[in-house]
């Protein structure tokens, strides 16, 4: 079975967003860190995105336990894809977080084992493979 494990923030795999500021706010995020309170702009908005993720806790507990989301960081092998079908199972895997399929899994071996794949956060995988479950992805 593939292995979940959680892993916290500072040692997790970033992923890399831009975002569209009014200089307004971006002169007000400068002040702030010009003036110390943040090391940088980047430190300013990972501490505003962290506030509001804790702001809205309740909702997102409420919701991962709604949708029946795994969160964390999810790892797929071959050794499991291959144990999966062994046993006559297909694996359905819902990740709020980072879902790595490992680069030695063909496209064929996760067509048979992957039945249905919904990631919220991060798919890392050979670009075969995200091709070829595509039709399975949420």
């Amino acid at each position: 079975m593939p292995k979940l494990r959680r892993v916290p923030d500072k040692h997790a795999d970033t992923e890399k967003v831009t975002l569209n500021l009014g200089p307004v706010d971006l002169g007000r995020i400068d002040l702030l860190v010009r003036e110390g309170f943040y090391s940088n702009r980047t430190d300013f908005i990972r501490a505003a995105i962290r506030g509001q993720l804790a702001t809205d806790g309740a909702a997102l507990a409420q919701s991962v336990a709604r949708h029946r989301l795994e969160m964390g960081l999810f790892d797929v092998t071959r050794a499991d894809l291959e144990a999966l079908i062994d046993r006559g199972e297909v694996l359905h895997l819902r990740v709020l977080g980072l879902a790595r399929i490992a680069d030695d899994v063909t496209p064929d071996l996760a067509r048979a084992a992957i039945a249905s794949l919904t990631v919220l956060g991060a798919l890392q995988a050979p670009a075969e493979v995200k091709a070829a479950i595509a039709d399975r992805m949420d």
